[in-house]
């Protein structure tokens, strides 16, 4: 969403005076996040802490039409924070905008512009799938004459236009979830927040259900999403967030994010070296290298080779002087190769996978 900002100039010359009043676009963030905390009370135990902080003084910034993502180990804080945002849960402390609302002084307008799955949602498995729409269409108080309409549009938005007439207990994992998604979008909010919907997802679904978001994306929906599948939000997200213990360790766009963490790490990179031969040796060679940690066989090497990878913490001439080495003790190299380090992996190193 955006608004507009204008700023009067006082303009001066000898004859008269006059003022040019400048005006620009200025972008309100779909969702802000400023200084949320939410505390909580435990009964006191000895040598336990009588508070735990689910979140502490999170500052988050979410423009329109984002896939953000939000990761951490479990029990981080993301469901509580999550949670927040919808003005399921009052915070101890600080706010949460959602297209410049108040979440905690206006709930009921700032939640007609979210969209909410829970990670453990019900279902009602003696109804059918357009009977539960129905029904959720006319507890959002939809005008009669658009339910019917509404219902057929989402039902076809989410691809269940062949379970339409199905009775829910017999839908599979991957179509419960595409359910619960219809469900979130039948009030057409234009923020989607989803709470691990790829859980317990076979790869097929979870294909699947990237597209359906990629699809939700594209008509125009800004989509808040936890997941414990970091390559599946690699591939999906414009943005991330890390966190633990309450905190947040990272956030921005995904190419930021990378790069301030390949930046904590600059001599930091990965190699993959192959060979024409067994791997066994390669490996206890790299191993005992200086620069060289984490070395293991590669997957999926290509057949009659082997390869290794393995990070490298020297420079280029470094690692130059290694493949020269290598090469000169005889080792049939057959290719080098560099590569970033993936999101999972800058993820590991930055993780301690801590919980409160």
């Amino acid at each position: 969403m955006s608004g507009r900002a204008c700023l009067d100039i006082a303009l001066s010359a000898k004859q008269n005076a006059r003022t040019l009043r400048v005006c620009w676009s200025q972008r309100i963030p779909m969702l802000r996040l400023e200084n949320l905390t939410k505390e909580y009370d435990l009964a006191p135990a000895k040598g336990k802490p009588a508070q735990v902080v689910a979140a502490d003084r999170i500052n988050l910034q979410i423009a329109d039409r984002e896939i953000y993502g939000f990761v951490g180990p479990n029990g981080a804080g993301k469901t509580t924070t999550l949670k927040m945002i919808c003005g399921l849960l009052a915070p101890t402390s600080g706010t949460v905008e959602v297209n410049g609302i108040d979440v905690e002084r206006r709930p009921e307008d700032a939640q007609r512009f979210i969209g909410y799955l829970a990670d453990f949602f019900s279902l009602y498995d003696d109804l059918k799938v357009w009977e539960y729409l129905d029904y959720f269409a006319r507890a959002y108080r939809m005008p009669e004459e658009n339910v019917s309409a509404r219902v057929n549009e989402v039902i076809r938005w989410v691809g269940l236009e062949s379970k339409n007439d199905a009775f829910i207990q017999g839908l599979s994992r991957g179509m419960k979830q595409r359910l619960g998604i219809a469900r979130a979008v039948l009030h057409d909010p234009p923020v989607l927040v989803l709470d691990e919907p790829a859980s317990g997802l076979d790869p097929k679904a979870r294909v699947e259900l990237k597209d359906l978001l990629k699809n939700l994306n594209r008509e125009g929906k800004t989509i808040l999403i936890s997941s414990h599948v970091l390559s599946d939000l690699e591939e999906i997200c414009t943005s991330v967030a890390i966190m633990e213990k309450g905190h947040l360790l990272r956030a921005g766009t995904l190419a930021s994010v990378m790069q301030q963490s390949t930046e904590d790490a600059p001599s930091r990179r990965q190699i993959r070296i192959r060979t024409a031969t067994g791997s066994d040796e390669l490996l206890g060679w790299l191993s005992a290298r200086d620069g060289v940690s984490d070395a293991h066989p590669s997957a999926n090497a290509p057949r009659g080779s082997s390869s290794v990878d393995f990070a490298f913490s020297g420079s280029d001439s470094a690692l130059a002087a290694l493949v020269r080495d290598l090469v000169m003790s005889g080792a049939p190299v057959c290719a080098v190769e560099g590569s970033a380090e993936s999101f999972e992996q800058i993820y590991a190193r930055l993780s301690g996978g801590e919980v409160m």
